[in-house]
């Protein structure tokens, strides 16, 4: 495999005939001031800014950069920017078809590059965490010894994917998420721009909402699927892009869903009384306008957190743990994967067996407290290590549990103005039912079973 190299040839023949390229290649910033979102990154001073050679000093900073963020966020894109910015060669290679082999023949050329005519490299790695540790150790002399800039794409957390070595000689820069303007203000350019569509259509205000559910924050995507829907309109002698016209291209309807406004909170109720309900197709069919509609995957994932803990509990012990594992995962591979993982877990949701007691006995709770029905802690309960505690009678009669034969000791844990409150009043649905044995069996040997 030959790694694929942006020569100035190559340039400059995509220069003459851009209409050769695809949109998102030819929209692609030259310039870090023409980078879309990620202002984070792109302020005055910034590391991505000096590395460019941006303030005083000229060029500065580590050989190696990690740039970590969801598909479509511009991660090719500050490689290509800070190539040109510094003049340097600029090499791509993909972790998905690469191996040791490429990787040294570019570190290779890059040896010769600079010692035969002066010429430095920019080596950019996508998909970096599908490396193994001893392919990306294979990186660790170029990146030591500054024979590449080596700038490597992940869409995972490099914390986990990336080997220390490497990582510890890197500037990881985080990319987030682009917006819903970020994207809008990147369309509207691509429609005017001279090396974009030239003016030779117009976007109406519906149709421009409906591509930017179907980016879903991702730049490449949007600028893919507004050349296709361009292309046939002009096909159709239309200078205008229709809805029609740009569902049909795309082949998906568009989703009626305001993500700002009363169907946003309703959809998203609508999902959380499904799975409430046990309706696992109903909730399904939810998710999916959710998912359609462009709704941030993160919103998703805490909304069945929180039905996790709020109506199913001890139920299911495991539904919380499998929420936030999609969580987690949701954070890390972004949409189009993500929806898999946020259906694996509003089935599970779904189908697991229901208990509201935990929303319930910390309700009960906290509007005691909040009535002012607190109270001392009982003397024995109170911190005993520190020096005078024990002359103030503190931890005084404390019986440790653990001595003794059942590990239970019959002593007042509450205060005294709570000590007969019984606040969870567990279920004997699925997987509760044995803590409904189990807060029977401890208040009785608590002495506080009432007959």
């Amino acid at each position: 495999m030959e790694p694929d190299l942006f020569t100035a040839a190559a340039e400059e023949r995509q220069e003459k005939d851009p209409a050769a390229s695809p949109l998102a290649v030819r929209m692609r910033p030259r310039t870090l001031d023409e980078v879309v979102g990620q202002q984070h990154l792109l302020k005055p001073g910034s590391p991505l800014r000096r590395l460019v050679g941006e303030g005083s000093g000229g060029p500065a900073g580590p050989s190696s950069v990690i740039l970590w963020g969801p598909p479509g966020t511009g991660k090719t894109t500050l490689a290509y920017v800070v190539s040109k910015a510094t003049n340097k060669r600029f090499v791509e290679l993909s972790a998905i078809t690469a191996g040791v082999k490429e990787v040294r023949a570019v570190i290779d050329g890059a040896r010769r590059a600079a010692g035969g005519f002066g010429t430095e490299t920019v080596l950019f790695l996508d998909e970096i965490h599908r490396f193994s540790k001893a392919q990306q150790d294979s990186l660790l002399p170029a990146v030591e010894n500054r024979w590449v800039t080596l700038i490597a794409a992940t869409t995972e957390n490099p914390y986990f994917s990336v080997i220390s070595p490497l990582l510890s000689r890197s500037l990881l820069l985080t990319l987030e998420p682009l917006t819903d303007d970020d994207i809008r203000g990147l369309l509207r350019r691509a429609l005017d721009a001279e090396r974009g569509l030239k003016g030779a259509v117009t976007l109406p205000e519906d149709t421009e909402d409906h591509l930017l559910r179907i980016a879903g924050g991702d730049a490449r995507r949007a600028l893919t699927a507004l050349e296709a829907a361009a292309g046939a309109a002009l096909d159709q002698g239309e200078s205008e892009i229709s809805l029609a016209t740009l569902e049909q291209t795309v082949d998906r309807a568009a989703v009626k869903y305001d993500r700002d406004g009363d169907q946003h909170y309703d959809v998203a109720s609508a999902l959380i009384k499904s799975i409430r309900g046990s309706d696992v197709d109903a909730a399904l069919h939810y998710l999916a306008r959710m998912i359609e509609a462009g709704e941030d995957p993160r919103f998703i994932a805490r909304r069945l957190m929180i039905s996790a803990s709020e109506d199913i509990g001890l139920a299911d012990p495991n539904a919380l743990p499998i929420a936030v594992a999609a969580a987690q995962a949701v954070a890390m591979i972004g949409f189009p994967e993500a929806a898999l993982t946020l259906s694996h877990a509003t089935i599970a949701l779904a189908l697991a067996p229901k208990s509201n007691s935990a929303t319930t006995a910390i309700g009960a709770a906290l509007e005691d407290v909040r009535k002012g029905l607190a109270g001392s802690v009982p003397p024995h309960l109170r911190d005993g290590h520190y020096k005078g505690a024990a002359r103030l009678g503190h931890a005084r009669g404390y019986v440790y549990p653990h001595d003794l034969p059942e590990g239970i000791a019959e002593q007042q844990y509450a205060p005294d103005a709570l000590k007969d409150r019984e606040y969870y009043a567990p279920s004997r649905h699925g997987a509760e039912a044995r803590y409904a044995d189990a807060v029977d069996w401890t208040r009785k040997h608590l002495g506080r079973r009432r007959s």
